[in-house]
């Protein structure tokens, strides 16, 4: 398969993704705009965001995270070189482990759920009311854990076979069924509680068909040894933390964020709300390629074809510099408008409104490097190289706890959205430059133009927005975005004359 072919392969997985991604975040949004709107960014919205954010960390570091990063080369080579029997027998392996595994984790994280609250919100201690049912909706969503972790496995066997459309539409049911029983209980806990775990059913439940056609057949608890299962095992633990890296630096973020006497009240919902309409673009666009793009990685080293995989590099970080370098400006520019739009209503006031608007502006900033940083470690863990992003990630999460720690006080919330940003803007180059030697020779010419030229083209897209403010935002975007295809004629973007060249053989098809 040519280079131009491969392209496209991966393309056509990605906006498969991409799209399931975009209903999924719209969504989100709703979820999102109903929960800011019921609870603002006060004591139930905390609570909710904190007592969610655990296993959501966990959901990062056994579920969609590991197994995407893990489970997929070792799937895809397995399903290239043996038969359909042994690539089954594998599947059922890792299943029975990973049960067990989640299960142990699901059960601690219910007994300790008030040391864990305390640990990741230290300053809800200060509020007893506030931490007492942070700890109690914690306990009553830790099983979401079990259910996501296998809907996340169930995903990396569709991926590792090239099937991609179901998986990428099974976290639509986890934000339809928030918004239904958050509507139907209203204020309080429990339509959250619900919401989540009938949710968490649904992911698994809708990718358990499409696995059984397939050729997965359930067999419970017969063998637990394989040699593969050992690779993927070796594998798991240090991929876990590199995937995991924003996520966890949103941790830390929440952990520094719930300081209400540095940073004001309603912190860690600030900053919740913020990082969704980051995921947004990192979601739809980011996420989808680095996750079509992993297989054909693991595919290009396994045929040792490291021609092809430079090719697919350079092509999966032009493309996410073409999609994220304007998202980043057009939020940094729109901010307020933004999330006045979207949030502002109910007893989400003009305080919660100007507090989250100033993290996103500073979470923006490094919108490209978190994107790009995946395309990066997706390459990492092709080649199975898991020290090197490893260690990367931890000087990461040091770096942000320390920049935490220094910007909190001149600039509260909006320092604490900074540090994640330069945190994640080091990490990337980091990570480029040791993989660029990792693969030498590399040329890098191409990337580098392509970055200044989006680079140019998204500073002028964020200067029209800027003289555009005064309008509608419903307005203001498609402006924006009308002038970033101007410019990037302007100044010779190639990804923009691809994309017109792509578009005109669709239709001629």
């Amino acid at each position: 398969m040519g280079t131009t072919s491969i392209n496209k392969a991966v393309t056509k997985s990605a906006g498969i993704i991409s799209f399931a991604t975009l209903i999924s975040r719209i969504l989100g949004f709703v979820r999102d705009i109903i929960i800011a709107r019921l609870f603002g960014v006060y004591v139930y919205a905390q609570a909710f965001v904190i007592a969610f954010k655990i296993p959501n960390l966990f959901r990062d570091f056994i579920g969609e995270g590991a197994a995407n990063a893990a489970i997929v080369p070792v799937f895809s080579e397995y399903a290239t070189k043996h038969s359909k029997e042994e690539f089954w027998e594998l599947a059922n392996i890792v299943l029975n482990l990973l049960l067990i595994v989640l299960t142990v984790i699901t059960l601690l994280g219910i007994v300790f759920s008030p040391i864990i609250v305390r640990l990741i919100a230290p300053g809800f201690i200060a509020d007893p009311s506030k931490l007492q049912t942070t700890i109690t909706l914690n306990r009553i969503i830790f099983p979401y854990i079990l259910l996501v972790g296998l809907a996340a496995y169930a995903m990396a066997i569709l991926n590792s076979l090239k099937h991609f459309s179901i998986p990428a539409f099974a976290p639509c049911f986890l934000n339809v069924s928030i918004i239904i029983f958050a509507l139907i209980f209203g204020e309080g806990i429990k339509g959250l509680s619900l919401g989540v775990l009938v949710g968490g059913v649904l992911q698994l439940l809708i990718q358990i068909p499409v696995l059984y056609k397939k050729g997965f057949r359930l067999k419970l608890f017969q063998h637990f040894k394989h040699p593969a299962a050992k690779t993927i095992g070796k594998l798991m633990l240090p991929r876990v933390l590199s995937s995991s890296v924003y996520q966890l630096n949103n941790f830390i973020d929440s952990i520094f964020g719930s300081l209400a006497f540095i940073v004001g009240e309603g912190g860690v919902a600030g900053l919740y709300f913020a990082y969704r309409l980051i995921l947004f673009p990192l979601g739809i666009f980011s996420t989808a390629l680095a996750q079509a793009i992993l297989p054909t990685f693991s595919t290009q080293v396994l045929e040792d074809n490291y021609d092809k995989l430079k090719h697919t590099l350079s092509f999966g970080l032009r493309a996410t510099y073409f999609v994220m370098l304007p998202a980043s400006f057009g939020f940094m520019v729109l901010s307020n408008q933004i999330i006045s739009t979207i949030f502002k209503g109910g007893k989400f006031d003009a305080y919660s409104a100007s507090m989250t608007a100033d993290v996103l502006f500073f979470y923006s900033i490094g919108l490209f490097a978190y994107g790009a940083t995946r395309i990066l470690q997706s390459c990492f863990f092709a080649l199975k190289d898991t020290v090197t992003p490893t260690k990367i990630a931890i000087l990461a999460l040091i770096m942000n706890t320390v920049l935490n720690a220094i910007l909190i006080f001149p600039m509260k919330l909006g320092g604490i959205a900074l540090a994640t940003s330069i945190s994640g803007i080091v990490t990337f180059f980091m990570l480029f430059s040791i993989l660029k030697k990792k693969i030498q020779p590399f040329n890098v010419d191409e990337i580098v133009v392509s970055f200044l030229r989006i680079l140019l083209a998204s500073v002028c897209m964020g200067a029209v927005c800027y003289l555009c403010k005064s309008l509608n935002l419903f307005l203001v975007i498609p402006v924006g975005i009308i002038s970033y295809i101007v410019f990037c004629f302007i100044f010779k973007v190639k990804e923009m004359q691809q994309l017109c060249e792509w578009i005109k053989v669709r239709k001629l098809q």
